[in-house]
């Protein structure tokens, strides 16, 4: 990055960039781990992987670097309040998993019942970026919830996304 780029400017800028909110988790030989998140993507469709940008000061990065898994858990609109519960770091990381019901797909890690969608990942490579790790996860399962609005984090806070409304020919 150009060091003559102000960092609140350039922090200003991408709150303005507004992404979907998602509750990332893991679980394997480190124990169960899981944080909110809205820096992910895909990265193509063949194959389909998709990128998670963790900074390595969380407390939680090392865990999902030892796990070697980890689910993408997209939030709906009605879960603004998960989404918190996962961010706060008072709260243990037991007392995080208590409130929901959670499964497994295909890799062990927590799969939240009622996400928009779960994206189970197996963590291929990862590359440092600046005080961030980005993690490529190979999608090993995909399973679609009940379609509804969706939550976004645009301007340091969250904003429903209303249903689809279908166009008019």
């Amino acid at each position: 990055m150009n060091n003559a780029i102000d960092k609140e400017a350039f922090r200003d800028g991408m709150a303005m960039l507004g992404g979907a909110v998602a509750i990332i988790t893991s679980a394997g030989a480190s124990g169960r781990v899981g944080m909110t998140a809205s820096a992910v993507c895909s990265v193509t469709d063949a194959p389909p992987p998709l990128l998670v940008c963790i900074n390595r000061n969380a407390w939680t990065h090392g865990q999902f670097v030892d796990n070697g898994v980890l689910c993408v858990n997209v939030l709906g609109a009605d879960q603004a309040a998960l989404s918190g519960r996962f961010a706060n770091r008072e709260i243990t990381m037991p007392q995080r998993f208590l409130s929901h019901g959670w499964s497994e797909l295909a890799t062990g890690a927590p799969a939240l019942d009622g996400a928009l969608v779960n994206f189970d990942c197996r963590i291929v490579t990862s590359h440092d970026v600046g005080s961030h790790t980005v993690f490529y996860g190979e999608v090993l399962a995909i399973r679609h919830g009940e379609k509804r609005g969706g939550l976004v984090w645009f301007n340091r806070d969250y904003h429903q996304l209303a249903p689809v409304i279908p166009l008019q020919p």
